[in-house]
């Protein structure tokens, strides 16, 4: 499998300190490292196109492709590394700030420790002037001191719905059958239910979307209580302010829980899934054992084997 893109600038320091160590003696002309890292090779170009072949190029290249939707707002294909475009222009315009909707958004599902958080909001129009005045966006753009600051205003005010999912949870349910995106879909559906239940007078149900509205619901077959009738949008956090109060209120309580986390281990546990993730991994393993990744940690992520091999 090969998977090609151009990465951004400002990834691409990031990029090359990932694969510092595992870089090879020999690069292919024009390039400015090439590594291997298990069973994948990562070549970065002069270009700034980076390539991933291997059996496991999918995995390594979706590190890299999450992180420039979450600080790029770049969407690129997978299979053909070309970025995305919303076909129709007026859906980027769209503003629901005049309808009551009900909108969800998750957070912590690039992170290798702490819990995946999925939260849903009611947001009437009269509400609309008020978090304009806060102002509301997505959780991606505020930093962790403006989400402390703000969300004990919004949840005060605003109806929301929030399911937890913890790592020891998340390793027992993960399986070939039941990826990311459908644990993903099943908590969405949770939170989504549960606010139709508080606040029925809704005009929208309006989800970030994350993955084919198909697969969505091909994920929740045999779930009891579906949510439909959803409108999937992506950089739904910009257009609905119910999204984006989903994901401000998730990003508020997953740095509650690390911050819990990070007192029960007496040192500050690292967010993401880099470099910085796998030493303190080690530190883990050394201090309490291997067990105790299975409490923190998600299992499935890289960086298990990474902290293997240290």
């Amino acid at each position: 499998m090969t998977i090609v893109f151009k990465i951004s600038d400002n990834l691409k320091p990031s990029l090359i300190k990932y694969y510092k160590d595992l870089c090879l003696e020999k690069k292919p002309p024009y390039s400015v490292f090439q590594a291997k890292e298990a069973d994948t090779t990562i070549t970065l170009y002069e270009s700034g196109k980076v390539m991933f072949q291997g059996l496991s190029a999918d995995i390594d290249a979706s590190i890299w492709i999450d992180l420039e939707k979450k600080h790029n707002q770049r969407i690129i294909d997978i299979k053909t590394g070309k970025e995305k475009q919303t076909k129709d222009k007026e859906e980027k315009k769209q503003n629901f700030d005049n309808y009551a909707t009900i909108g969800s958004d998750e957070v912590g599902t690039g992170d290798y420790f702490g819990p995946i958080v999925v939260t849903a909001t009611f947001v009437k129009p009269t509400d609309a002037t008020w978090l304009h005045e806060l102002n509301i966006m997505d959780s991606k753009k505020m930093t962790d001191e403006k989400i402390k600051e703000i969300t004990p205003q919004i949840i005060e005010k605003i109806p929301y719905s929030t399911m937890i999912l913890k790592p020891i949870d998340y390793n027992k349910n993960h399986t070939e059958d039941t990826n990311m995106n459908k644990i993903k879909a099943i908590l969405h559906n949770k939170v989504l239910f549960s606010m139709k239940e508080k606040c029925p007078n809704y005009d929208k149900i309006i989800v970030d979307q994350f993955v084919n509205p198909k697969k969505y619901y091909e994920y929740l077959k045999n779930t009891s209580n579906l949510v439909t009738n959803i409108t999937f949008m992506p950089k739904a956090e910009d257009q609905a302010l119910s999204v984006a109060c989903a994901s401000i209120i998730s990003r508020y309580i997953f740095l509650a829980q690390m911050e819990a986390l990070s007192k029960e281990l007496k040192s500050p546990v690292p967010k993401g899934a880099g470099p910085l993730v796998d030493e303190y991994g080690k530190k883990i393993v050394f201090l309490y054992g291997f067990e105790k990744l299975k409490e923190i940690a998600k299992m499935n992520f890289k960086n298990t084997q990474k902290i293997k091999e240290l």
